[in-house]
């Protein structure tokens, strides 16, 4: 089995200079894992690599979509297995990194679902997963199909999609259809860092994180977006940061307030990472600045 290095973790911690120091050290190339550093023409609001991150360590899936374009953990699969695929052909070391762990998880340890009965649902659901957190939906399928609910933990994500994919393009509860998966296999050999901090050094990162991407022209970012075509309504333009954006642009906040949301919203989307990847078998949590350790067990674990 294909031997990768995953590095995950909260927005704001420092993955990416974390990524780079292990590609550079263990002849590797970094694998984007971020469901919207893909993005064409997003990257303030992104923390995208910049160009000289980029020349550092060559970086696969980023900047490459079209903002108006749909993207799942299915075509990210793919995608991914073709870059490990070409990776290791020429001797490199896969580093999967980024903090989307729907992506990270259908990497690891297989698709969730085949092809969805209907993409359009499997969009939204995954939208409100990334908004509102897994325990948001979990409620929903209680109503629908509590005897599914009652076996699915209230923060697997992956298990509470397909169950109310099933039921809302169907009408059928998955438990009478199917058994529930449970992701017990594994599609590659992973050393898996889940990367930590202090959760109030890292929410005061974040908020400073925000009043540096205010600085270096979010909105102007998003004003161009939109002078492009690109509709406030996307997906790509709901994500944190844009849709807050485009709440002051449609004159429903002032900028002071939408910026005060954009640090909250951010804050808990930490957490709410922070309590998907415990969840992850087998990852190695470690603090953020420790590289120097983890280059070492690399190296070990790729000998």
């Amino acid at each position: 089995m294909t031997k990768i290095i995953t590095i995950c973790g909260p927005t704001g911690i420092g993955k990416t200079g974390f990524a780079i120091a292990l590609a550079r050290e263990l002849g590797g190339e970094i694998i984007g894992a971020d469901s919207m550093q893909i993005y064409k023409y997003m990257d303030v609001g992104t923390a995208k690599p910049d160009e000289r991150e980029r020349q550092l360590a060559m970086h696969h899936l980023v900047d490459f979509l079209d903002p108006a374009e749909t993207f799942d953990a299915k075509r990210f699969t793919a995608l991914a297995d073709q870059a490990i695929s070409d990776i290791t052909k020429r001797g490199g070391v896969p580093v999967v990194a980024g903090g989307t762990g729907l992506y990270i998880r259908a990497l690891l340890h297989g698709l969730f679902r085949g092809e969805p009965a209907c993409p359009a649902t499997i969009d939204k659901l995954n939208r409100v997963l990334e908004d509102k957190g897994a325990p948001a939906l979990h409620d929903q399928l209680t109503t629908c199909d509590p005897a599914a609910a009652e076996k699915i933990h209230p923060n697997d994500g992956f298990r509470i999609v397909r169950a109310l994919e099933v039921f809302l393009t169907t009408g059928a509860p998955i438990s009478q259809c199917q058994q529930i998966h449970d992701f017990k296999s594994d599609r590659y050999q992973s050393l898996t860092f889940g990367l930590q901090m202090d959760r109030t050094l890292l929410y005061d990162r974040i908020n400073q994180r925000v009043d540096i991407m205010m600085d270096k022209g979010l909105l102007d970012e998003v004003k161009g977006l939109v002078n492009q075509g690109y509709s406030l309504e996307l997906k790509s333009m709901q994500s944190i940061g844009y849709r807050h954006m485009g709440m002051y642009l449609k004159g429903e906040v002032n900028l002071e307030e939408a910026v005060r949301l954009l640090k909250r919203d951010t804050r808990r989307y930490a957490k709410r990472q922070f309590t998907w990847f415990n969840k992850e078998k087998d990852l190695i949590w470690i603090n953020a600045g420790d590289t120097e350790n983890a280059i070492k067990t690399a190296k070990d674990f790729l000998t």
